[in-house]
């Protein structure tokens, strides 16, 4: 596991493996309606980054959260902002949903 800007990041077999474990993490996932139009999964919850602020009590401090977008760059803001607010167990989703498509799953489409 890899840490950018202090935020560990964990790779999509890894989050896949999570989160068919006892115990899987929140996936949050924080891009925009038209993005998961276009390419989900259907194991993540979404609320928009701009969004995360205003509606961070409805996630649970005590369960992992890893957090992706599309590349991995807006989901780095996004958990850094969850690690400053109290949440213990962080994660980014290392590449996003690219890299998930391009390492797990080609059938999820590339923007």
């Amino acid at each position: 596991m890899t840490e950018f800007a202090g935020i560990p990041q964990i790779s999509p077999q890894e989050c896949r493996d999570q989160l068919a474990s006892s115990r899987p993490p929140v996936l949050l996932d924080v891009r925009e309606d038209w993005e998961l139009a276009i390419a989900s999964l259907p194991a993540a919850i979404h609320i928009s980054m701009d969004q995360v602020a205003g509606r961070v009590g409805e996630l649970e401090k005590q369960r992992p959260i890893v957090v992706m977008c599309r590349s991995g760059a807006r989901s780095a803001q996004v958990a850094a902002y969850l690690v400053q607010n109290g949440f213990p167990q962080v994660f980014n989703l290392d590449g996003g949903i690219l890299a998930w498509s391009k390492q797990l799953d080609p059938s999820i489409p590339s923007y």
